[in-house]
């Protein structure tokens, strides 16, 4: 469903200033999607199918760095937050 929270495989961060959660991404997505429009003419997408998804770029919000922004393993990115929190 369109808006659903999602656990990802992977996460980003940024080693140049250690930042986890907040990233601009640039893509490209191919979707398939369930346009349902009402008589008054509002639209709610109902349904998305992402059919293909190129990621361009992805600048650290916190520093603006993309150089140092790595994708690490969603499992490995909790770990270090919780070394952090420590």
């Amino acid at each position: 469903m369109v808006g659903e929270e999602r656990l990802p495989t992977f996460r980003y961060r940024c080693s140049q200033c250690g930042n986890l959660t907040r990233f601009d991404v640039f893509s490209t997505k191919r979707v398939r999607a369930y346009y349902h429009y009402t008589l008054g003419g509002s639209l709610r997408v109902e349904e998305e199918e992402v059919l293909a998804e190129e990621v361009e770029r992805v600048v650290c919000r916190w520093c603006g760095s993309s150089q140092a922004v790595e994708s690490i393993e969603a499992l490995e990115a909790e770990v270090a937050s919780e070394q952090e929190g420590a």
